[in-house]
């Protein structure tokens, strides 16, 4: 799962650094809107995994304090 994980983090950060290329070579509007959604749905799904991983893990230990912790996390985005 981590190296999964790595791997999707080293993809978001490659359109990242697009991203900044194509600010930086003032890229049409369109293209650039494009491209920040692609990574933030990149990244979204990314986290989606992250988080599941991380609450199986807890309920799998039966820690309800990291458990707690997680959830309070969700709660203030």
């Amino acid at each position: 799962m981590d190296g999964d994980i790595i791997l999707r983090l080293k993809k978001v950060n490659g359109q990242i650094q697009g991203l900044m290329r194509m600010m930086e070579d003032k890229e049409r509007c369109d293209k650039v809107i494009v491209q920040f959604q692609a990574a933030k749905a990149a990244l979204d799904t990314t986290y989606s995994m992250v988080l599941q991983s991380s609450l199986h893990e807890c309920m799998s230990r039966h820690d309800d304090e990291n458990m707690d912790k997680i959830l309070k996390l969700i709660s203030k985005e």
